[in-house]
């Protein structure tokens, strides 16, 4: 008889921070033997079809890879345009009352219709239900985190600061240091993610991080979208609590599955006629939805600076100051989405403005692009502090509590200026450097990946 095949049950969260490394985990797992079977929400799933001009009816985007990955979509109880973003209380709501029952509906049909492989369940550490599901049917339980190590460490420790009384944090309270967490160094109340200074602890992403971390520590291998060489001590303190692997960045791969949800605009022109490191690349991601005043400020200060810019932002957004697109065509370029990896990659982007979300992070690194740093919420906050005050790899937006269109226009001077950042492009430098290494084929990223498919198909076999 020959080796039984691992198959893995894979089911992302619902936004596309986590739907890109999600998606190159699936293909990297594929890539190393294992079968897959992705399953999607519904409503990703149409955002994913529309954003790529593909029929929502037989729009499978691994077709054409050749990789043993099936594709299935499940309801997350709501109907496909349901705002999930402007409804978030409802739609966690739903996703509590319904979605676990529907995974494991889904589980317990794909394990009984083929017996003869190893099947183990890989979930965002988001949900809540995973672990259950996977001791239900005596299978392995795999948890991806899409975040860095260091907030992991810090929420995996969330009812030893509640009880310590960081969770809330209060208003009066935001220098105190924190300096009892296994694997974090120091840090200052104000550094830790919004959640924690929320005052009232049964919001909805409250919930969400509670549950998910209480339940997180029965899975049996954690696997996390960072590299030891950038996070070696909160990595090592998880991994002496349960099996951890660093296998990141996962944001990199040569396939072309479709990953974003939102349809992107070439810049790919606009750019090549721009000088080396000439232009300043600015979004806020996703997931976050800048102010009117905050934008004005940030657009004032874009014509101060006298830099090239493209600057995403999403449509319907109606935050620019009157006359700013005509003010500004000669020197920028405003777009609703784009291929951030292919921008922030071209010659001419010589810094970030990013709102520090993880997976533009890594791929700032990756291209070696200093970045400024204006957070707004969840863990971009606790980021913030790992590429300014930690990495050394970016600036601060603004030093004090508001943002000014001075200070803003000296800031991006400030990093596009070879002169006045050369000590940030040397350390991006090294970062990249140590990135690129992670992921050779004797990088430690790489081995730890090997590694967790030893531990993986070992325990199912034991």
């Amino acid at each position: 008889m020959g080796e039984k095949k691992l198959h893995a049950i894979m089911i992302g969260f619902c936004y596309q921070g986590h739907t890109t490394p999600f998606t190159n985990l699936a293909i990297n797992l594929a890539s190393n033997g294992c079968a897959v079977t992705f399953v999607q929400t519904e409503s990703v799933h149409h955002m994913l079809c529309k954003a790529n001009g593909v029929n929502a009816a037989n729009g499978d985007p691994f077709l054409g890879t050749n990789l043993d990955i099936r594709y299935a979509t499940i309801s997350d109880g709501l109907p496909p345009d349901f705002d999930r973003l402007l409804y978030y209380d409802d739609h966690w709501d739903s996703m509590y009352r319904h979605f676990p029952s529907r995974m494991d509906e889904v589980v317990g049909s794909l394990i009984s219709s083929d017996p003869q492989l190893i099947h183990f369940l890989v979930a965002d550490t988001f949900y809540s239900w995973p672990a259950a599901i996977a001791r239900k049917y005596n299978i392995s339980s795999v948890s991806f985190w899409t975040e860095p190590a260091l907030v992991f460490a810090i929420d995996y420790h969330l009812d030893v600061l509640k009880e310590r009384g960081y969770f809330p944090i209060k208003g009066d309270e935001e220098k105190k240091v924190v300096d009892f967490i296994p694997g974090v160094r120091p840090i200052e109340a104000k550094d830790l993610m919004s959640y924690f200074h929320d005052p009232d602890v049964s919001s909805t992403t409250s919930r969400i991080v509670w549950d998910a971390f209480e339940q997180v520590k029965y899975a049996d291998f954690i696997l996390i979208n960072t590299l030891h060489e950038l996070e070696d001590e909160a990595i090592s303190a998880v991994n002496r609590k349960q099996p951890t692997y660093a296998i990141g960045p996962i944001n990199f791969t040569k396939s072309v599955v479709p990953k974003s949800l939102w349809p992107e605009t070439d810049c790919a022109n606009w750019l090549d006629s721009k000088a080396p490191g000439s232009v300043l690349y600015f979004s806020f991601g996703s997931f976050a939805h800048s102010n009117k005043q905050l934008a004005e400020e940030i657009a004032r200060g874009l014509l101060l600076s006298g830099v090239h810019f493209v600057w995403v932002i999403r449509d319907g957004a109606d935050i620019l100051p009157d006359g700013f697109e005509d003010e500004s065509k000669a020197q920028g370029l405003i777009i609703s989405w784009c291929n951030q990896n292919e921008v922030l990659s071209n010659p001419a982007i010589g810094g970030f403005l990013t709102h520090c979300g993880w997976n533009s992070i890594l791929e700032t690194i990756w291209c070696g692009v200093p970045m400024i740093c204006y957070p707004f919420f969840v863990d971009q906050p606790t980021n913030r502090k790992l590429v300014v005050d930690d990495w050394k790899v970016g600036i601060n937006l603004c030093d004090g509590p508001s943002v000014d269109r001075k200070e803003v226009a000296e800031k991006i001077k400030q990093l596009m200026s070879a002169e006045t950042s050369i000590s940030l492009r040397d350390e991006m430098n090294k970062m990249r450097m140590l990135m690129h290494k992670a992921l050779d084929e004797q990088g430690s990223s790489q081995a730890n990946f090997n590694q967790f498919l030893k531990d993986l198909k070992a325990k199912a076999e034991a």
